[in-house]
């Protein structure tokens, strides 16, 4: 069996048998772990972090924020995202401004240099995993069109 291949172990084969999880959990994790740090190296400005780029992505999927709903969206400290933040701005990806239903409130939105960041750097992921499909099989094509559907449903409980 080749080292890339994940076993996954069958089930209801025996039924005093417990399947063995742990190790097919970890060979998947480390794969996904391996795959995404490879995708994130393929990126529109190479200086910005990933923290950066997640900033831009979730003001693009998901619209303008104020820090506390994008601190609470990326999971860090409002301290954190205040930096990660004011680095966007000074680099023109984002911009700040009243809140227009309320005024006390700074809501934070990309701008048009932002948006292109988050768009090229979809572009390149999206180009370089269609040329590493393009170097597998129909069958293997197909395994990873299946397990990507798993694995969405997997992340969305």
């Amino acid at each position: 069996m080749s080292s890339n291949v994940i076993p996954i172990p069958e089930t209801g084969t025996d039924p005093g048998e417990q399947p063995d999880l742990s190790s097919a959990a970890s060979r998947l994790r480390i794969a996904t772990f391996r795959l995404a740090r490879r995708m994130r190296t393929q990126r529109a400005v190479d200086s910005m972090s990933d923290g950066q780029f997640a900033v831009l992505a979730a003001l693009r999927i998901h619209g303008a924020h104020t820090l506390g709903d994008l601190a609470e969206r990326e999971r860090v400290s409002a301290p954190s995202m205040n930096r990660t933040v004011n680095c966007l701005q000074e680099s023109g990806y984002i911009v700040r401004a009243s809140d227009e239903t309320d005024g006390r409130k700074v809501v934070i939105s990309l701008t048009p240099e932002g948006e292109a960041v988050v768009e090229e750097t979809a572009r390149r992921r999206d180009a370089w995993v269609e040329a590493s499909l393009a170097e597998l099989t129909p069958a293997e094509r197909e395994t990873l069109a299946a397990a990507a559907e798993i694995m969405a449903r997997m992340v969305a409980r």
